[in-house]
């Protein structure tokens, strides 16, 4: 069966259901609630050995109701619509609220604001059919067969709703798709990697990806090994998020007044090099996610870096009020004790396609993607873990051959001041970070520690 739009609930359902949330919570006279509800149906096609092995669809929902009492607050969550589900939910909100201890900072309930809605539902991601998936999935198996690898991955398409009302007046809604392809091409000691997600599945292209990993596992056999040192390398995209991504939780007032972010005493200082720009921009044509956050407020575009200077972070109502300034829209869902962060990531690139980056390289490496990636020093933002499926020697402007993995022990700050060169910026998919838009970069003097021993 397809991803059917039809399991989504449109904005009515959704206040419909709110309705009958607000009289609940105000037949046990508490006036102040707030629901959270979401539906997501998606459909996964797996392969490995050359063969798909598993077609799974499912659909959940979430339905999160918050109640206020005073300077008290909490939440309960059930899976279910229905009449019963909300009666449930609506009272372990409340026992759990009276039951909380007061929170002098606890602030009312959002109002509305306006939201600039940002179409993301393409109906044909939503009407993908695992036939669609498995043709796709076949072909791309073929080009891999033809090179006498093995393939291995997903792919998956999905539909989602989310949407948030309180007794206030807010009443936010968002649907979208979204489809991933992923898949590893293996050979007797290589493999290669590609991957690619969007909201529409025609930006997918199975055959190109499978290209590409397959091209990965044939460059990188019999991988030579080459002694652990400082490098240029030159990240692909994919390692560049994996990377990078690791560092933007720490662009949140929250994590600012508790200490434990690397921009303490740094923001408005030059950290990087003066030609790395990032921003959070939930409009940008290639992001996804909704445009408000988890109390309904707007999001707006940040300058996070400018010419290599931090200069804004991300504000939810608390630690805006906190520190007498208006809310950015990033916040969590309450009650939380995260605060907020970026969730449109978006690094600027430049104008240099990776293989001239390569013909510019004397002796370097290039890195398709990292993982098991892990932090050593929180305020240095020094980070560890490994490089995987395609890591490649450079020399003399040419790819010569693969190489065995390395370990790296790198910090972000000296990484982004690092940086010669950049391509224009794609959107990236990893597996331990959430997609973001990035370029590949060009850096000097990485950090290699040690091989690994795979």
């Amino acid at each position: 069966m397809p991803v059917s739009c039809d399991a989504l609930p449109s904005i009515e359902q959704c206040r419909a259901v709110f309705e009958r949330v607000l009289s609940e919570a105000r037949s046990a006279g508490v006036p102040d609630v707030e629901l959270l509800m979401g539906v997501r149906v998606e459909a996964l096609t797996r392969f490995a050995n050359n063969a798909i092995h598993q077609n799974v669809a499912e659909e959940g929902r979430v339905l999160s109701v918050r109640t206020r009492i005073g300077q008290r607050t909490a939440r309960a969550t059930s899976n279910g619509f229905d009449s019963d589900s909300i009666r449930k939910a609506v009272r372990e909100a409340i026992i759990l609220t009276r039951a909380a201890a007061d929170d002098a900072d606890s602030l009312t309930l959002a109002s509305p604001q306006p939201v600039q809605p940002a179409a993301r539902l393409d109906q044909a991601t939503a009407d993908a059919t695992p036939e669609h998936r498995a043709a796709s999935v076949a072909e791309a198996i073929r080009v891999v067969e033809g090179a006498s690898q093995t393939a291995a991955g997903i792919y998956s398409t999905e539909a989602s709703v989310e949407a948030i009302f309180n007794s206030a007046g807010v009443a936010a809604w968002h649907s979208e798709t979204m489809a991933r392809f992923s898949i590893t091409a293996m050979a007797g000691d290589s493999s290669g990697w590609a991957k690619a997600s969007s909201t529409a599945k025609a930006d997918i292209h199975p055959v190109e990806l499978a290209r590409r990993a397959c091209e990965k596992a044939t460059l990188s056999r019999a991988p030579r090994e080459l002694a652990p040192g400082r490098y240029t390398v030159i990240l692909e995209p994919a390692a560049t998020l994996d990377l990078v991504g690791q560092m933007f939780g720490d662009f949140s007032a929250t994590a600012l007044h508790d200490q434990r972010s690397f921009l303490n005493n740094r923001l408005g200082t030059r950290l990087f090099g003066d030609n790395i720009n990032i921003h959070d921009d939930v409009y940008h044509p290639v992001q996804a996610g909704a445009p408000f956050d988890g109390e309904g407020v707007p999001r707006r575009r940040l300058k996070l870096v400018e010419a290599g200077v931090p200069r804004e972070v991300a504000y939810s109502r608390s630690s805006a009020k906190r520190a007498g300034v208006e809310p950015t829209g990033h916040g969590f869902p309450l009650p939380n004790e995260i605060g907020e962060a970026p969730s449109n990531i978006v690094i600027d690139g430049g104008s240099t396609s990776i293989d001239e980056m390569v013909a510019s390289t004397e002796r370097g490496i290039l890195v398709t993607r990292f993982w098991y990636i892990r932090e050593v020093d929180p305020y240095e933002k020094i980070m560890t873990g490994m490089t995987r499926d395609g890591t490649f020697l450079i020399e003399n402007g040419r790819l010569v051959s693969g190489l065995r993995n390395f370990r790296f022990n790198q910090g972000l700050i000296e990484l982004l001041s690092n940086v010669e060169a950049m391509s224009p910026a794609v959107r990236a998919s990893g597996e331990e970070v959430m997609d973001l838009v990035a370029p590949a970069m060009k850096v000097r003097d990485f950090n290699f520690s040690e091989v690994t021993k795979f």
